[in-house]
């Protein structure tokens, strides 16, 4: 068992989440940075879609009762183990009584503390992911929780330390690109939107969330049209409201939406928007020539 001390600004159970249900108005939801989830569980010798426990910007202290094997992913964040530093992407052994304790996010936003046989809190709808919109899933952490381990699967890691794999763990965000396929609704958007979306800077607003990064910078326009009937909705699709003010959707997305989406990010590159924080700047790069035009 490990037991919640403090959950810090907000921690919640995440796996993989809830695909296959949309037409029942469920959305997928799951950990934010998925590919942060999955490169722990890789580490540990889990499947990719056990549940861990998503930590929004640092804060969480737990306390394990059992022998465990722990490690932490994504966001850079000072921790300690048992009173002792310890780094992120490393395997580390959690002993009887020891405490685990995060500071504040140094660079990224949002830290994945996985264990060994993943968190056997009961699942909702087949998934054990909290669902910020929906309100769905297990509840955000709270201190005194106690969340129960699963057993592992197979053979897992026997080093007590481990090497973090090249290239992993979350960057400083300094001016971060991620790439953009065109959407479908060119009729929807004015001469030069794409354009407009591909080569202007944008910042990260504070009313962001797991729903959504709300972007501030320039205006993509939208031709005047009216206003579109709510059809389907995918992680990473950038809408654009009457503002003009791109909208990029994350893990916890709503299943429909009535505004036009001009593009859509790639998978990896929503994770990594996933890490950013108000106030953090980015650039799309496109690929293709535009909404609904061929490539």
């Amino acid at each position: 068992m490990i037991e919640v001390l403090q959950p810090g600004p907000a921690a919640y159970v995440e796996d993989l989440g809830r695909p296959g249900l949309a037409s029942l108005g469920v959305g997928r939801s799951g950990a934010a940075d998925r590919g942060a989830l999955v490169r722990a569980n890789r580490l540990l010798g889990n499947p990719d879609d056990a549940a861990a426990v998503e930590v929004t910007l640092g804060g969480l202290q737990v306390r394990f009762h059992d022998d465990h094997v722990v490690v932490l992913t994504g966001a850079r964040v000072p921790a300690t183990l048992a009173g002792v530093p310890v780094a992120g992407d490393t395997l580390l052994r959690a002993r009887p009584g020891d405490v685990l304790v995060l500071g504040v996010a140094t660079a990224g936003l949002r830290t994945y503390l996985a264990v060994r046989g993943g968190l056997a809190v009961p699942p909702v709808l087949g998934s054990r992911s909290w669902d910020v919109l929906a309100e769905l899933g297990p509840a955000p952490l709270v201190g005194g929780e106690m969340l129960a381990v699963g057993r592992p699967s197979g053979p897992g890691p026997v080093a007590e330390h481990s090497r973090p794999p090249a290239g992993t763990g979350a960057r400083a965000p300094g001016h971060v690109e991620v790439d953009v396929e065109p959407g479908v609704r060119a009729e929807w958007f004015a001469p030069g939107a794409w354009e407009t979306l591909v080569g202007g800077p944008y910042r990260v607003t504070p009313d962001s969330n797991r729903v959504a990064l709300r972007l501030d910078g320039v205006v993509v326009a939208r031709a005047d049209r009216g206003e579109l009937a709510s059809e389907g909705l995918v992680r990473g699709a950038v809408q654009v409201p009457p503002s003009g003010k791109p909208v990029v959707f994350l893990a916890d997305h709503p299943v429909t939406g009535g505004y036009p989406v001009v593009g859509v990010v790639t998978a990896a590159g929503v994770d990594r928007l996933a890490q950013l924080r108000p106030g953090d700047a980015l650039r799309f790069r496109g690929a293709g020539t535009g909404p609904g035009r061929p490539r």
